[in-house]
């Protein structure tokens, strides 16, 4: 009776630990959860910075481009029918 005494008490610790450790695996995952959303918000910010910023780049390559072309606008179409013949010429290929 008292091995029977024993194993009851042993059995209530055991789901008490068990219920304990539970409950730890939830809070950690629910931390976790919380880790989650942050770096997925912080990472969408940092995308949308590296857009502006190549969004800016391009809208001064582009303007460079374009003052280039007025300064220089045979060279510019010269080297435009130069590019041109080379991309007939690899499509070819």
């Amino acid at each position: 009776m008292a091995e029977t005494k024993s194993a009851s008490t042993q059995s209530s610790s055991a789901r008490a630990q068990t219920e304990t450790a539970m409950e730890d695996l939830a809070a950690q995952v629910a931390a976790l959860r919380e880790d989650l959303a942050k770096l997925s918000q912080s990472v969408a910010a940092v995308g949308q910075g590296a857009k502006s910023v190549v969004a800016e780049e391009a809208q001064e390559l582009t303007e460079q481009l374009r003052e280039r072309v007025r300064e220089e606008p045979i060279f510019m179409v010269a080297a435009a029918a130069g590019i041109g013949y080379l991309i007939g010429l690899l499509s070819r290929r």
